[in-house]
């Protein structure tokens, strides 16, 4: 789970979600933008079939970029140590007895799911950008205090 020495540590975390499409994937490419020294993966419940289109879009906004992200299964990841499992939707959240890797930790934040908003393409658009903040907020609240307490800064 750690590196070769103290100094060199990684932590690593899980994000979960249902489709890993949207929360899951913005929190995974936050999490890595904001701590190199956190290895960061993703994975869906029942995971879509590609990252959606308008998350693309937002994460694009904020300078990040998710070309070659793709959902995967939570299935590839039950032989690998997790520092953190982190659900990011309700739904997850229930179904996670499906992880039953080895877990260090087990978070839950819930995000609302930006692929049910309804609206003009302007309104849904706000609904993905509104839900892009929350998890960036979170994010860094998540590196800050993880690299507190694992004493990395």
């Amino acid at each position: 789970m750690r590196g070769s020495s103290e100094d060199d540590e990684e932590m690593r975390v899980l994000v979960l979600c249902t489709g890993n499409s949207c929360r899951s994937q913005m929190a995974e490419a936050f999490l890595r933008a904001f701590d190199p020294h956190l290895e960061v993966h993703s994975a869906g419940t029942f995971p879509a079939g590609s990252v959606n289109p308008r998350t693309i879009a937002v994460m694009q906004e904020r300078g990040i970029s998710l070309t070659g992200a793709a959902p995967k299964g939570v299935r590839q990841f039950l032989d690998t140590a997790f520092d953190y499992v982190v659900t990011v939707c309700d739904d997850a959240r229930e179904a996670c007895p499906v992880f039953t890797g080895i877990v260090g930790r087990t978070l839950h934040r819930g995000f609302p799911d930006p692929a049910a908003a309804v609206g003009t393409e302007s309104e849904v658009m706000e609904v993905y950008r509104r839900v892009r903040d929350e998890i960036e907020v979170w994010s860094r609240e998540f590196v800050r205090l993880t690299a507190t307490s694992s004493g990395r800064r």
